[in-house]
């Protein structure tokens, strides 16, 4: 399958990172392969006390003189799949397929957020025919759940003050700005009590929709999972007074979730009342939400009867909370035309044993907004009785419409195709954010292939887009 895609040089590199295990925090298996990969070429390299590998190459005759230019991607991916599919992205494979120009995996994330990255940099490490100064190519770990990997970075780890982020999504899109952002985690102990018995149990499932990433695609509408079943249970909590057992739902802060949970308790002459209540609501769903996520459904069925449920306190309390939680859209920027200023995720709700936890995500290009949206949710924790946690967050890249690099990645798209490409920032974090933080007069832009679906079991790349993605990076890399 792989071996009749162009170019072979990054196809043949990207193949072999689907069949290495690298979820976030757990990249160790990626990370040797890297090292062997550069011992087998008999290229310098490093490895920081985190994970993070840079491998040096250097200048072709006559291009000694150029400047350093970095190349950078991460190796970590977003482990997601299909509830009906089995896989262990701890120890499994993925299974690769091709659907017409589209190279996806069976049920579950591909990884090309930023396995293609990778791949690009290894075949730009081991091809001999290329024109190009000093390179240095650093892979860095566990960008997807807190970028750890790139904060770690040492001062003296690289030396380049050109560099190219090889972790953007559009074809034909210079990227030269990103938003900053932080996690805010709230969470509360619930009191349980024993279940009525004269109660049965049924668990509502919300799913079908799509997912995605909650900052490139939050502007998209898509269902949000938590939101929808958190409205369905207020309004049927007003007319039968429902028993709660548990909400869960969603997993990963920059997913938009799409499988959720919750666990009731009705009396059997008022199963059919809320029978009529999800017809009615698939109804509703599939119309409000038809053009985004048009497979939308709610569904009931009996499960084993619970023991304990949550207090009445309890239940009013997380049913009003999640109804009026905020996700989406916060503001749009008034610099930038159609880019997302600011936004916030309702990522996730776990119950583990009444320990309740709901995690979100907030991102603004500007930092201040990422502090008032962030407080905004820590006001309702308090307000609802949870506690709630903040961390330190990551930072916004701001754009340099002036930057010379920039110049000549304009340069180098008129002379491939004829045409200039679009200039953008994006509503989502890159790790030019911390470069550009923590390594002084850093240039930097990014570029990549199109991918379609990130963070979620849809997620493609087009094929002909990584043709164009490898010739538009040769070709900047002779511009210097």
């Amino acid at each position: 399958m792989i071996e009749n895609l162009k170019p072979q040089a990054i196809w043949k590199h990207f193949y072999n990172i689907t069949q290495i295990p690298h979820p976030s925090k757990k990249e160790e298996k990626m990370v040797q392969h890297i090292v062997e990969f550069a011992e087998k070429n008999k290229l310098e390299y490093k490895k920081d006390e985190v994970g993070n590998i840079i491998i040096f190459k250097p200048a072709t005759a006559g291009r000694e003189k150029a400047p350093v230019v970095v190349l950078q991607g991460h190796i970590d991916m977003v482990c997601e799949k299909l509830a009906s599919v089995e896989h262990d992205f701890d120890n499994d494979p993925l299974k690769i397929k091709i659907e017409g120009e589209w190279l996806k995996a069976d049920g579950t994330t591909l990884g090309a957020d930023d396995g293609i990255g990778a791949a690009a940099m290894m075949a730009v490490l081991e091809d001999k025919t290329l024109e190009h100064g000093p390179l240095e190519c650093l892979f860095t770990i566990d960008e997807e759940t807190g970028m750890t990997g790139v904060m770690a970075l040492k001062k003296d780890f690289f030396s380049g003050k050109i560099l190219l982020n090889l972790d953007s999504e559009d074809d034909g899109i210079i990227t030269i700005g990103c938003a900053g952002g932080k996690h805010t985690v709230l969470n509360k102990k619930i009191e349980k009590i024993a279940a009525p018995a004269e109660l049965s149990s049924y668990r509502i499932v919300l799913d079908g929709l799509n997912g995605g990433h909650s900052g490139v695609m939050i502007h998209q509408g898509l269902g949000n999972g938590i939101k929808l079943i958190a409205r369905f249970l207020w309004n049927l909590n007003k007319k039968l007074n429902l028993t709660l057992i548990a909400i869960n739902g969603g997993d990963k802060h920059n997913a938009i979730p799409r499988e959720v949970t919750a666990d009731i308790m009705i009396s059997d002459s008022d199963k059919s009342i809320v029978e009529e209540m999800i017809l009615s609501y698939n109804k509703i769903y599939k119309n409000e939400y038809k053009v985004v996520d048009d497979n939308v459904k709610i569904s009931l069925s009996p499960v084993e009867k619970a023991k304990v449920v949550y207090s009445d306190n309890d239940k009013e309390t997380i049913l009003n909370m999640l109804y009026v939680f905020p996700h989406g859209v916060i503001t749009m920027s008034k610099e930038m035309e159609g880019l997302v200023e600011t936004s916030t995720n309702l990522a996730a709700i776990k119950d583990n044993n009444g320990q309740i936890e709901i995690l979100t995500s907030q991102r603004s290009s500007k930092a201040s907004a990422v502090d008032g949206i962030s407080n905004r949710i820590i006001a309702l924790a308090e307000i609802s009785g949870f506690n709630a946690e903040t961390g330190d967050g990551y930072p916004a890249w701001e754009p340099n419409i002036n930057s010379p690099l920039l110049k000549k990645a304009i340069s180098a798209q008129e002379k491939l195709y004829g045409k200039k490409p679009v200039i953008e920032a994006i509503h989502a974090g890159l790790e030019c954010g911390f470069i550009g933080d923590n390594f002084e007069n850093m240039d930097m832009i990014s570029f990549g292939p199109t991918i379609r679906g990130a963070h979620t079991p849809e997620e493609r790349v087009h094929i002909p887009a990584v043709e164009k993605f490898w010739d538009f990076l040769v070709a900047l890399l002779k511009e210097f």
